[in-house]
């Protein structure tokens, strides 16, 4: 197969832009516009070894057109798809980025001479460049863009981040501002719910309580209640002062025996079941 390249050359003052703009195909195919608005109106490839012989060139140089535009000074020559440009204006064309800088550098008007192979036959035909038609592209991406309609309020609904500490059966939730100044607190952890027949469920405790402090710490976050249960050691029962109706009181939170404190109990048993 044979390299090709995609570029689109555009007017971007004061100077010029050079875009890639590949093509659906496996192959990708250049676009002669220029940045002086200089206009021929083909697309190009570069001329591989394989598709050289295809085309019964006698070296591996020159550009193949690939498109010729209608009504363009290209298709005006007389410029057909496959020939390949081999000379513009008596210079050698090697590849595809030597003929757009040819192209670009032409003034609109004036005339050019392009040698072509056409199925092997070498001829001259002359063009006169022309200059490219206003369009977003021509004018410097100048493009028009229709007045956007007012985007109305749209009330989006604020995460709450809740936590569960299924060791004792509470869902809690962080609690300030005018929520906590409603409970009657400046700061704590609110119950959202409490699990039936859990440890949190035999000490007492009801949604809409406030816990303020764990075993004498203040709390804040759901994750102190876990911090404060877990750093208790091997306590059995941990004092929780809470809040309930704007009064403070104190729940005795008898905790159960840990997984791994199970796990850790039948790993000895085991033990001495073998021993």
């Amino acid at each position: 197969m044979y390299k090709t390249t995609a570029l689109l050359i555009a007017t971007l003052a004061p100077g010029i832009a050079v875009c890639a703009e590949p093509e659906p195909q496996e192959h990708q195919i250049f676009k002669a516009l220029t940045g002086s608005r200089s206009f021929l109106g083909v697309n190009v490839a570069e001329v591989g070894a394989d598709r050289a012989r295809e085309l019964k060139l006698k070296e591996e140089r020159g550009v193949e057109i690939k498109k010729v535009e209608t009504d363009s000074p290209a298709e005006k020559a007389g410029l057909k798809v496959n020939d390949v440009v081999l000379e513009y204006n008596g210079q050698r064309v090697e590849g595809t980025e030597g003929f757009i800088r040819m192209v670009r550098e032409t003034p609109t008007g004036r005339a050019a001479k392009l040698q072509i192979s056409r199925d092997g036959n070498v001829q001259v035909l002359t063009t006169t460049i022309g200059q490219r038609k206003d369009t977003a592209w021509g004018k410097g991406f100048n493009i028009t863009i229709p007045p956007i309609p007012p985007i109305p309020h749209i009330d989006v609904p604020k995460p709450i981040l809740t936590m569960r500490t299924p060791r004792v059966g509470l869902e809690t939730e962080s609690l300030s501002g005018q929520l906590a100044d409603f409970f009657g607190v400046k700061e704590g952890v609110l119950v959202r719910s409490v699990d039936k027949d859990s440890a949190a469920d035999r000490a007492g405790f009801k949604a809409g309580d406030v816990v303020v402090k764990v075993d004498g710490q203040r709390v804040s976050r759901p994750r102190d209640i876990s911090d404060e249960l877990r750093s208790g050691g091997d306590k059995k029962t941990v004092p929780v002062e809470i809040v309930r109706n704007k009064k403070e009181m104190t729940l005795n939170l008898e905790l159960p025996e840990r997984a791994t404190d199970t796990l850790r109990g039948r790993s000895v048993r085991m033990l001495q079941d073998r021993l």
